[in-house]
């Protein structure tokens, strides 16, 4: 998958859990992909300070982000 590839199977990944994210008053937006392996994003809004965020972003951002893109390695909120 070329860098391009991987970004755009990436957003498709965000777009398809945003909806359950911003139904709770969050969102979550792409901030860089790292070698082809790490996904950094920025948890935003309810997000931000809820207590299952990391249970979040591991089981349900993780798992649908490498749903899309199997090489990358780990997904890490940078906020």
């Amino acid at each position: 998958m070329t860098s391009d590839e991987i970004r755009i199977n990436v957003e498709k990944a965000l777009d398809e859990i945003r909806p359950f994210l911003q139904s709770d008053g969050g969102d979550i937006s792409l901030v860089s992909i790292d070698n082809g392996s790490s996904v950094k994003v920025k948890l935003e809004g309810n997000c931000i300070g809820c207590s299952v965020n990391q249970m979040t972003l591991k089981s349900g951002v993780e798992m649908t982000i490498k749903k899309y893109v199997p090489q990358i390695e780990e997904v890490i909120n940078i906020s």
